[in-house]
């Protein structure tokens, strides 16, 4: 039996966290997804879920080792390590494909949220009337954010980099639900890539530093308070959020239409552009790439989701934080 605390572990933890982090850097691919594959979800959201009070009890009790036990920290390092390093090593990629083929970027984008709210949509044990009206619901409300003017120009605060770090970052814990697709929305997913990319280069600035900072400030109060919340719904409310979740992503398509004219060719800077929806009048190359791409989006999600189905370590590959407790009830009397 291989030893949990042995260095090959942890290669492994941080090989696992590496394949995260890249998955973490394209918007339609969730980390969690991966993690389930790789069979380390489970003991992800129980790292997580065990930064609460006897950790903090432990801490002001100067018990470091007790305290690094409690929440798994060996694990949780290895993990973080190489989740950092698979951003790290896909960012540029990333940034370059958005700035410079961002039609069929967003083609290939568009094939993975369809596909993952199709699996967002599988996860609801049964649909009924209610859940159809959460789904429309959901649908307008994300239609009506991503034409917000405000969100098409958001505010370069710091406070808005520390809500979208907070708001990113519980995607994690959602397998389906990518954190880069909801930066995108956001309007910050460029910002944030072209940043990590001159930090690499050592192009480094206050002003990066600081955004950065803020941004993994916004991500840590995230996944402590926020991906609390969001676990609580998935419990008692769990066919409903998964619905309004669904009609979320749906509804956010709008934001990656692969048709968008750019207004402003004169300004370089990509988060300054502006761009206007069309429709292609007629049957080219182009066209035939956006609908290729959008079907190989499809196609990379389904067949990840198949070998996350297939895969029986961690729990089955779902926690306590995604089904309703009836489910866990009747599995664990199997």
């Amino acid at each position: 039996m291989t030893d949990s605390n042995s260095t090959t572990q942890h290669l492994r933890t941080a090989g696992c966290g590496f394949l995260m982090g890249a998955a973490d850097t394209v918007p339609g691919v969730s980390g969690g997804t991966v993690a389930l594959i790789l069979g380390v979800y489970q003991r992800l959201v129980t790292a997580i879920s065990q930064c609460n009070a006897e950790f903090a009890r432990l801490l002001l009790q100067r018990r470091w080792k007790d305290a690094a036990d409690h929440i798994d920290v060996k694990f949780v390092l290895a993990l973080g390590t190489g989740i950092l390093s698979g951003v790290a090593g896909l960012v540029s990629l990333m940034n370059y494909l958005l700035t410079n083929q961002m039609s069929l970027t967003f083609a290939t984008f568009t094939g993975m949220i369809l596909a993952s709210s199709l699996l967002v949509s599988r996860r609801i044990t049964r649909w009924q009337i209610q859940h159809y009206g959460m789904l429309l619901l959901g649908m307008l409300f994300a239609l009506w954010l991503v034409t917000l003017p405000a969100l098409k120009n958001p505010p370069d605060t710091l406070w808005y980099m520390f809500l979208c770090g907070m708001i990113g970052i519980t995607a994690m814990i959602l397998p389906g639900i990518s954190g880069a697709f909801i930066l995108l929305l956001m309007n910050r997913y460029t910002m944030i890539t072209e940043s990590i990319r001159d930090t690499l280069k050592g192009n480094l600035s206050l002003d990066v530093i600081a955004s950065l900072g803020i941004f993994a400030a916004g991500c840590l109060v995230g996944l402590l308070s926020f991906s609390r919340v969001l676990r609580w719904l998935l419990s008692k409310h769990h066919d409903g959020t998964m619905a309004v979740l669904c009609g979320f992503m749906l509804g956010s398509l709008y934001k990656l239409w692969p048709f968008q004219q750019d207004t402003t060719p004169d300004i370089v800077k990509f988060k300054q552009k502006v761009f206007v929806h069309y429709l292609p009048n007629s049957v080219d190359g182009h066209l035939l790439a956006v609908f290729s791409l959008c079907a190989v989006g499809v196609a990379v999600v389904l067949v990840l989701d198949a070998v996350s189905a297939d895969e029986p370590v961690d729990g089955a590959g779902e926690s306590q934080a995604m089904v309703p407790s009836e489910s866990l009830a009747a599995r664990e009397s199997e």
